[in-house]
């Protein structure tokens, strides 16, 4: 990732490239959520302990964050491409700052879910900002060449999940649980002090429009039910008569859409751009098999296997480390159908190798797995995101990004409800067979849908003027 900063670097002293100053910010906003989603998975077992609350309860400050940043990236991508980056990004910045203050004092557990629903709206606006001010400078210098900063976004990520954990376990021994939200308080600062001094200026909105005819709130309104309702259900199947409210939410959403003078989804051109509608596709299945590893094959590597959390979190570091070096080697490259197709093979052999272990299975076999998992880890968030940035229309490329975040966490539940079921009675090698079939069938679909899908051939963005 060092390597492409500088590259950046260097091609920002040309006022014809990419803006460098634009780099940071854009980088530290992004990861705001992936740091909110890492920190707390070691923080949960002492929150429990300190505010006396069960692990029904602490489970909501994973699922609270998971629906409020499902539900806003889309609506904040929406008014990122109406109003421009800056104004998001400052706003959601200043209520991860609000987020992480109220859950550093919180006296209970709800006021603690309550700052984790706030961190997730907050940390929505990072990425369509991101996509927003990539586009923009495209736009602004006549050169279409972003997968270096696309490749950075991806990295940044992915370096965050891998010292997340850990980082979250060295604040947590300098100063408890709380410093977990105390960090957002600083990285809150610098992000609203770099945001207002280097983002672009936001666009100015038709006074003789209103507002609410801009915005769509009716539409957002029920977007925002619906999918309430459906995650819901995706994390307690037994509260499935809520797909009444899925249903009637849904409905009520595309009558109205079709009718807005100015839809928050406007169903008319996403209907028509089936390549974009493949890859959100894409995006759930391979969030379903990505959090099917994380969540079920670590779950085996502590119970099915026997290992300590220490020796399972040193096998699982491959998985991570592979990704990022597979990211940065091939980031640069512009083709995409390849990519997804070697990551969609790579899960195919991932599902496949977890069949083979069982309770005595020798460390060596699982690291051959871990490393085989960092492959597609590398090669398909990538892939995916550089066909958001070239299918979307390029006035809705920012909500088009959060609609994918959001297709991306429908995988996640999904995958958690799945190691649930899988798992209902401890997680057995037999249980993690289970999760394989899951997972080698949503891989299976992705390569399927991939080597159906021929517009993916045509996204070979225009070479930059010599």
């Amino acid at each position: 990732m060092t390597a492409l900063l500088a590259r950046l670097r260097r091609r920002g002293t040309d006022g014809e490239a990419f803006d460098r100053r634009l780099v940071v910010p854009m980088v530290l906003g992004a990861v705001l959520n992936p740091v909110n989603s890492s920190l707390i998975a070691v923080a949960l077992v002492p929150i429990g302990v300190a505010l006396g609350a069960p692990a029904s309860q602490t489970a909501w400050l994973v699922a609270g964050l998971y629906l409020a940043t499902a539900v806003g990236q889309p609506v904040t991508g929406r008014l990122v491409d109406l109003y421009g980056p800056r104004p998001l990004y400052l706003a959601g910045t200043a209520l991860v700052g609000i987020g992480g203050l109220l859950g550093a004092l919180a006296p209970d557990i709800w006021t603690l879910v309550g700052a984790r629903v706030l961190l997730g709206l907050g940390t929505c606006a990072g990425y369509p900002a991101a996509m927003s001010l990539v586009r923009g400078e495209a736009e602004r210098t006549g050169r279409d060449s972003p997968e270096g900063i696309l490749t950075v976004l991806s990295v940044s990520a992915q370096t965050i999940a891998v010292i997340g954990p850990t980082l979250g376990g060295l604040l947590i021994g300098l100063g408890g649980w709380r410093t977990t939200f105390w960090i957002n308080v600083p990285l809150a600062v610098v992000c609203l002090v770099l945001g207002a001094r280097r983002l672009p200026r936001g666009r100015h909105r038709d006074r003789t429009t209103s507002l609410a005819a801009t915005v769509d709130p009716a539409g957002i309104a029920l977007f925002a039910l619906t999918l309430v309702a459906l995650l819901l259900v995706l994390m307690h199947p037994a509260w499935w008569p809520l797909l009444v409210v899925v249903a009637a939410g849904g409905a009520a959403l595309v009558v109205w859409e079709l009718r807005a003078p100015s839809p928050f989804l406007d169903l008319r051109v996403l209907g028509g751009n089936a390549p974009l509608l493949t890859t959100f596709v894409r995006s759930l299945l391979a969030a379903t098999v990505s959090y099917c590893l994380l969540y079920g094959f670590t779950q085996w590597l502590e119970q099915g296997r026997g290992l300590s959390a220490s020796v399972a979190g040193l096998v699982l570091l491959p998985v991570f480390v592979t990704g990022i070096g597979v990211a940065a080697l091939t980031g640069r490259r512009r083709e995409v159908r390849g990519k997804l197709l070697v990551g969609a093979a790579g899960q195919v052999v991932l599902s496949v190798l977890l069949f083979l272990l069982g309770g005595t299975s020798p460390i060596w076999l699982i690291v051959v797995v871990t490393l085989v998992a960092g492959v597609p880890q590398g090669l398909v968030t990538l892939a995916l995101q550089n066909a958001v940035y070239r299918q979307s229309e390029p006035a809705r490329v920012a909500s088009s990004a959060g609609l994918m975040r959001t297709f991306f966490y429908l995988g996640a539940i999904a995958a958690s409800t799945t190691g649930g079921i899988a798992f209902a009675h401890g997680a057995t090698t037999a249980g993690l067979h289970d999760l394989a079939l899951v997972m080698l069938v949503a891989s299976a679909l992705f390569v399927v849908i991939t080597l159906a899908d021929r517009s993916l051939g045509r996204l070979v963005p225009r070479e930059d003027p010599q």
